[in-house]
């Protein structure tokens, strides 16, 4: 008897990787799930952080997909080697930051790689033929196939049909009248396949699950990159810069200010890596400088700090400037109008 075949599906939390696995599955083939980790994906951050999303589950949804389906989920930490796809490239950007075409045929080759130090047959990804204009057009659904070296052991389940078949289909591993011929923006066909297999429950991202296709976190990298004068990043950088409101009204720094409690508690594990200031006669924010600052622009981020802490409509707020090298300043300032402060300072 042949051997049950095997294969990895790229799992992102949201409903097309979840119906693709789950396609697969039901023709009988052994699927585990596999997620990569860049540092950018909205699962899990800003949601466990912000009161305002108190509403939305605190969970991963990718491990959440896994535990539906009933799968086995691979999570692997890319964060390095996914920096030259952001940095650089080979296709360029989509409406912001957002790497798309070069992000697929990455992580598609990641894949690949996956399944042949780990003896699996083919790789399942959720794409829909015309999703999405960068990345899923019939045009570059080939480029994918090339340039992540899988070829034709990348099955598309749900639009399969639109394109020619692959290994797994002309073998007979996958029945291919079995597969799907989805295409284009509308969610409907994939809800109704929802509904016909019981799903019920699931995550809705709006323009996927990736923080580089926002146009206000691209924003801030883009700043992050011309203030350093280099395209380069750490893990803790991208993380500061899906928190907080992020002001530069100086080009040789910036603030960092929480907007409520939960953003502060998360800027507290930051504290000690930057000079920071907090209110005293009055409750309010959590501020870290990035940058190097003068005795001016201290006074300055104070003034911006008492703006937004309940003594914004006082006289006089105390501000406690806590320096890097463990000094701690304590100056009155008044706090800034919202005319004092240019539309150009928010980042």
């Amino acid at each position: 008897m042949a051997s049950q075949r095997k294969a990895i599906a790229l799992i992102s939390g949201g409903l097309d990787s979840m119906l693709a696995a789950k396609v697969v599955l039901e023709q009988g083939i052994h699927v585990e799930g596999i997620n990569f980790f860049t540092g950018f994906c909205v699962e899990g951050h800003t949601h466990a952080i912000r009161k305002q999303d108190k509403a939305k589950p605190k969970r991963n949804n990718a491990l959440w997909v896994a535990e539906q389906l009933g799968i086995k989920l691979h999570i692997v930490d890319v964060i390095e080697p996914y920096k030259t796809v952001v940095i650089n490239p080979r296709h360029g950007y989509g409406a912001n930051l957002n790497p798309c075409l070069d992000c697929k045929s990455f992580m598609v080759g990641k894949a690949y790689e996956w399944i042949q130090q780990h003896g699996f047959d083919f790789i399942i990804t959720g794409e829909v033929m015309g999703q999405r204009p960068m990345s899923q057009l019939k045009h570059v659904m080939p480029v994918v196939q090339r340039e992540s070296g899988a070829g034709d052991l990348l099955v598309r389940p749900l639009c399969a049909k639109k394109l020619p078949p692959t290994l797994p289909e002309r073998e007979g591993w996958l029945d291919r009248g079995k597969l799907f011929d989805f295409s284009g923006r509308s969610r409907k066909p994939q809800m109704a396949l929802a509904e016909k297999f019981g799903i019920t429950e699931y995550a809705q991202p709006a323009g996927g699950c990736c923080f580089l296709t926002d146009a206000y976190y691209a924003k801030k990298l883009a700043d992050l990159w011309q203030s350093r004068g280099s395209r380069d990043y750490e893990l803790d950088d991208i993380m500061l810069l899906k928190v907080g409101r992020h002001l530069r009204p100086r080009p040789h720094f910036k603030l960092i200010i929480s907007r409520e409690e939960g953003e502060t508690n998360f800027l507290e594990g930051y504290r000690r890596s930057f000079t920071h200031l907090r209110t005293l006669s009055h409750g309010g924010p959590l501020a870290l400088v990035d940058g190097e600052t003068s005795h001016d622009d201290l006074v300055l981020t104070a003034q911006l700090v008492a703006r937004y802490s309940q003594g914004r409509d006082t006289g006089q707020v105390d501000v406690a400037i806590h320096h890097k090298n463990g000094e701690i300043e304590q100056i009155s300032v008044t706090p800034l109008k919202p005319d004092e402060i240019p539309e150009d300072w928010h980042i």
